[in-house]
C-alpha cells in the first residue's frame, strides 16, 4: 500500500499484486508485441479468455493467494459460464492465458517460480466432430444452383452466390471457416499449374497418336488464422471459385491457362470473398448455412446428434482426404494448419494409412464431379410443401 501510494503521488501508474491489475497487464504487453509484429496470432485468444473468464472469477484475489482453492472456484464459474465442462483443447488455451498472467507477476517479483501454481488440463474428452458423408457433400452442393435461382432480390442473389464460393473453397482447402478465407487478399494468391500429358492411342490423319493436355490447375492461397501464416493448396474447385469472384465483381474473365493477371498483383489490397460493393458477408453466412442445410435436411450429422456449421465442412474435407485421396497425414497436417497429434486424436476412427499420394485431391473431385440427381429426402421442404399431395 505505501508503494502504490508514493507511485500515485509521483504521478507513476499503480501496480498493486491484485490479479486483475497483473491481468491487465499481461493483456497491455501482448497487445504491444503484437503492435511490433512480435506477438502471436493465439494472442487474441489469451486477452478472450483473461477478459471473460480470469479476471470475473480471480480479479480481486491476490496474486499470491491463488491457489488450490481459487483455481476450484475458476473451473466452477468457468462451467457454469459455459453451460458444460470443458474439453481438453479449452482448458489448454484457457491455462495458457492463465500462465501469462503469472508470467507477467513473476518479472515483477511478485511471485516466485516455486509458489507459481501447477495448472491441471484434465477436461472432458472433445467429441467426434460432425461432418458430412460423401453422398451429403454431393446432395449439398447439388442444391445450391436452384437455392441460389430461388434469390427474391438482386442483392440476396449476389449473397447466396459469394456463400456457394464461400463453401466449394472451404470444402476444397480444409481452411478454417472465418478470417483464413474471409480475410485473404488477391495479392496472397499465386496460380501454378503442373501439365500432365495423357497419350490417347488414337491417331489423327498425319499419323501423330493424339494427346491430352491436363493443366492441373492449382493455386496458392497465404492465410492468417489460429495458428499464424501459412500457405495452403486450392485445387481446380477453388480456381474457378475465384474466376466466378473476379467475374461478378470486377468483370473479368480470367482464363485457366493465364487466370486474373490484373488482380493478382503486390499492389492489390482488396479482399476477394465480398460482395459488389465491398461489403463483409461474414455475420449472415451463419444463419444462411443453417437455413440452407435445414431445408434441405442436412443440419443434423446423424453420427454425432451434432448441428452442422462452416467447420463441418473443414471435418469433411480431412475425412475426404484421408479416406479416398490417401493424402499422407503430415501433410494434411501442414495444408490444414494443425498438428499430426490433433488429426490422430479426431480421426483415428478413419484408421488413417500414409501413402504417396499428396494434395492432388483427383479421387475426390471424380466423385464430387460426378453427376448427383438429388434424392426425395435432401429435397427442398419449401418445394416440397408447394407440390399437391
Amino acid at each position: 500500500m505505501i508503494e502504490a501510494e508514493i507511485r500515485e503521488r509521483a504521478g507513476l501508474p499503480t501496480v498493486t499484486r491484485r490479479f486483475k491489475d497483473i491481468a491487465q497487464l499481461a493483456i497491455d504487453r501482448m497487445i504491444k508485441e503484437t503492435s511490433v509484429n512480435q506477438g502471436k496470432v493465439i494472442y487474441k485468444d489469451y486477452i478472450r479468455v483473461i477478459k471473460d473468464y480470469l479476471i470475473p472469477s480471480l480479479g480481486n484475489q491476490l496474486i499470491t493467494n491463488i491457489d488450490y482453492d481459487a483455481l476450484e472456484k475458476l473451473d466452477k464459474d468457468r462451467k457454469e459460464k459455459m453451460g458444460k465442462s470443458p474439453t481438453v483443447s479449452t482448458l489448454r488455451t484457457q491455462n495458457a492465458a492463465l500462465n501469462r498472467v503469472f508470467d507477467e507477476a513473476l518479472m515483477r517479483g511478485f511471485i516466485s517460480e516455486i509458489s507459481r501454481p501447477k495448472l491441471d488440463s484434465k477436461g472432458k474428452r472433445g467429441d467426434r466432430r460432425p461432418s458430412f458423408e460423401l453422398h451429403e457433400v454431393k446432395a449439398l452442393l447439388a442444391n445450391l444452383p436452384s437455392w441460389i435461382d430461388a434469390a427474391r432480390s438482386d442483392e440476396s442473389r449476389e449473397r447466396r452466390e459469394l456463400m456457394r464460393d464461400y463453401i466449394e473453397a472451404l470444402i476444397d482447402t480444409g481452411a478454417r471457416p472465418g478470417v483464413e478465407l474471409l480475410d485473404i487478399k488477391w495479392k496472397q494468391i499465386r496460380f501454378m499449374t503442373s501439365p500432365n500429358i495423357t497419350k490417347t492411342g488414337e491417331f489423327d490423319e498425319e499419323g501423330e497418336e493424339i494427346e491430352l493436355c491436363n493443366l492441373n490447375r492449382t493455386c496458392e492461397l497465404t492465410v492468417t488464422g489460429k495458428t499464424g501464416t501459412r500457405q495452403i493448396i486450392g485445387r481446380l474447385p477453388t480456381v474457378k471459385v475465384l474466376l466466378r469472384i473476379a467475374k461478378r465483381n470486377y468483370g473479368l474473365d480470367g482464363s485457366l491457362v493465364n487466370p486474373l493477371p490484373e488482380l493478382v498483383n503486390p499492389n492489390n489490397d482488396d479482399y476477394v470473398f465480398r460482395m459488389k460493393d465491398g461489403t463483409d458477408p461474414n455475420e449472415s453466412f451463419q444463419k444462411m448455412f443453417m437455413v440452407f442445410l435445414e431445408d434441405h435436411n442436412l443440419l443434423w450429422d446423424p453420427k454425432t446428434n451434432q448441428k452442422r456449421v462452416f467447420y463441418s465442412l473443414r471435418h469433411t474435407y480431412a475425412t475426404l482426404s484421408l479416406t479416398h485421396d490417401k493424402v499422407p497425414i503430415h501433410t494434411l497436417a501442414k495444408q490444414m494448419g494443425t498438428s499430426v497429434l490433433m488429426i490422430e486424436k479426431h480421426y483415428s476412427h478413419l484408421k488413417v494409412i500414409q501413402a504417396a499420394e499428396q494434395l492432388r485431391g483427383d479421387a475426390t473431385r471424380k466423385l464430387l464431379s460426378e453427376r448427383y440427381e438429388v434424392g426425395d429426402v435432401y429435397q427442398s421442404k419449401k418445394r416440397s410443401r408447394l407440390i399437391p399431395g
